[in-house]
């Protein structure tokens, strides 16, 4: 067992407590891999991760977590809808992750980038915007 298992757990049940989200085994292993792996991941990525799963309760848990501000969409460029952990101050419905998202075209993985917030746009006159997304897209430090 890794020996940080233990606290990433411990950290995982904390948060879904401090969202009044039930504790569930499912529950707990995706956020453990979502704070383990530190960048956005697919429904894919995560059944691929964990294992035989039940599709339908790992989107269930996904669109959950989505709606009580667990987790963003971390939106990359590409076909696949990611996931990313959002910043403490979200909570249910109120999202504050309005930042860039570097995609590496190389191996695929994304990350958030916090200290690059999206640009306020002010649409034309009668239309409403619902989010913005930054995408930035290259090579990461790995890749190089």
């Amino acid at each position: 067992m890794h020996p940080n298992t233990n606290q990433v757990a411990s950290n995982a049940q904390h948060l879904l407590k401090s969202h009044q989200l039930r504790l569930t085994d499912m529950r707990v292993k995706v956020l453990d891999l979502f704070m383990a792996r530190a960048q956005a991941l697919s429904q894919n990525d995560l059944e691929q991760e964990l294992g035989k799963v039940d599709r339908i309760t790992l989107y269930r848990t996904l669109r959950t977590f989505e709606e009580q501000g667990l987790i963003h969409k971390a939106m990359d460029g590409t076909d696949k809808q990611k996931y990313a952990l959002c910043q403490h101050d979200c909570g249910q419905g109120t999202h504050h992750d309005h930042h860039a998202h570097f995609h590496c075209d190389t191996c695929g993985k994304t990350i958030c980038v916090e200290e690059i917030a999206a640009p306020v746009i002010t649409p034309p006159l009668g239309f409403a915007v619902s989010e913005t997304h930054l995408v930035i897209r290259g090579r990461c430090d790995v890749c190089q």
